[in-house]
């Protein structure tokens, strides 16, 4: 189960962003998976439950995108969303279609957090969604 690596690099990248926003609380973090990351949706969930006990994301939610695939097709010109990559022909003319634009993404998308009552500016609203460019995940810390 490769997912649990991938969930640790999650809460290290995210508590690490949390830590520039004392006393904030992050209520979610979602992200961006694509169909051909080999990832398991259920996995991820139940393994964000075991690793953020104890730790400043526990009771966090996360919420899991899916990333179609999608490929470019040189010939004419398209880009189409493909079931799966068995054939890759392009839906809209029937040529091969083998440049893949999406589908393997593994990517923090955003954090949403809630500030101290005492911090927030006012006009601000809370809670906050931090947008940071979306981070890779690091799953080279896959167990062998």
């Amino acid at each position: 189960m490769h997912e649990l690596s991938i969930v640790e690099s999650v809460v290290d990248a995210v508590t690490e962003t949390a830590a520039k926003y004392p006393g904030a609380t992050v209520k979610s973090v979602k992200l961006r998976v694509g169909v051909l990351a080999s990832v398991v949706k259920e996995s991820l969930e139940f393994c964000w439950e075991l690793a953020t006990v104890g730790t400043p994301l526990a009771g966090a939610a996360l919420v899991v995108n899916s990333v179609p695939i999608v490929v470019h097709c040189a010939a004419c010109g398209h880009d189409s969303e493909i079931e799966g990559v068995q054939s890759l022909r392009c839906p809209n003319c029937g040529e091969l279609a083998a440049d893949l634009r999406q589908g393997r993404e593994l990517e923090i998308e955003s954090i949403e957090i809630d500030e101290p009552e005492e911090q927030q500016v006012s006009g601000l609203a809370s809670p906050r969604v931090c947008p940071e460019r979306p981070t890779p995940v690091n799953s080279s810390q896959e167990t062998k």
